[in-house]
């Protein structure tokens, strides 16, 4: 009788963990604890008979056992991510589905969109947002767009978007008895900070910006935060104080005058927007579609 096939949540922990080579941030990618991760593994290993790992104080190894078992693992994963796709294509043939951080849809996604409906009048968008790492094997998502630095294993990434930040601020800063006039002049003022959270980067802060200005006597820290972006833009248009915008979220309300460019100094990030997919999907048709859109709008600049 042929061995029976092992359980798919400890082969699915499995592959994640020797993707991390940690429990901890398997457990963060599969929104468990690192506890309930290694059960799974353990739970595996009992049932093939052989140890995938060796548990070291604060990482992985892979055994030579678990680097024999880890690519079929790897490779029946993404078949069976395939045939899924493959099965909901033929009940939603019209439908791609796109997960965003909330951010880029609010501010540059959902305004353009129109352009793209009317490109492509047979394909719905189903988009959602999250700023949680994605697995094309487990989420039912056909693309995403991620902030960080375009290494994503197992799929292909393409630069979407670069990054640099400056402050902004309503109109109404500039005037009063303290006009932003100077760097220095944001002692008189409060900071705005973006609280947005992700798996491998961190947004720019005060801190950074200020530090390129050379201003030293200003608390970076104080101030209240916001977290998706887009808040803290709001709140900076309503006058609670200045905000650190990222230039391509506020493209159009600067030229609305929603917003103001109280100085001409940015700080260039290392982080950018990455269109990340499923590498097995390089011929699907409805991506190409969406990237060579996405392509055509960056290379334009128009919102």
């Amino acid at each position: 009788m042929s061995r029976k096939m092992p359980p798919l949540n400890p082969l699915r922990a499995f592959e994640v963990a020797a993707r991390h080579l940690s429990f901890t941030r398997a457990a963060q990618e599969l929104f468990v604890t690192a506890a309930a991760v290694s059960h799974q593994v353990k739970t595996l290993e009992e049932n093939l008979g052989v140890a995938l790992f060796t548990r070291l104080p604060k990482s992985l190894q892979l055994t030579d056992a678990g680097k024999t078992y880890l690519p079929g693992v790897r490779q029946a994963f993404k078949q069976l991510a395939e045939a899924t796709h493959q099965l909901h294509h033929r009940v939603h043939p019209s439908t791609l589905k796109v997960n965003v951080p909330p951010t880029f849809a609010v501010k540059w996604l959902i305004p353009r969109m129109e352009r793209f409906i009317k490109a492509h009048p047979n394909l719905d968008l189903e988009v959602s947002t999250s700023n949680h790492p994605i697995d094309f094997s487990r989420d039912r998502y056909d693309l995403a767009i991620r902030y960080g630095k375009g290494k994503y294993p197992g799929t292909r990434s393409e630069l979407c978007l670069d990054v640099e930040v400056f402050p902004v601020c309503s109109p109404i800063l500039l005037a009063g008895s303290h006009p932003l006039l100077r760097p220095e002049d944001l002692k008189f003022h409060t900071l705005l900070h973006d609280e947005s959270r992700y798996r491998d980067v961190d947004n720019p802060t005060w801190k950074d910006w200020l530090h390129l200005a050379g201003v030293a006597d200003i608390d970076s820290s104080r101030g209240p935060s916001f977290w998706p972006s887009h808040l803290v833009l709001d709140a900076a248009t309503d006058g609670l104080g200045v905000a650190l915008a990222k230039k391509r979220w506020v493209e159009s309300d600067l030229a609305e005058g929603k917003l103001v460019r109280p100085f001409s100094l940015a700080l260039a990030v290392d982080y950018a927007y990455y269109l990340v997919y499923p590498e097995e999907r390089l011929d699907d048709v409805n991506i190409m579609h969406f990237l060579t859109w996405i392509r055509s709008e960056v290379a334009t600049g128009t919102a």
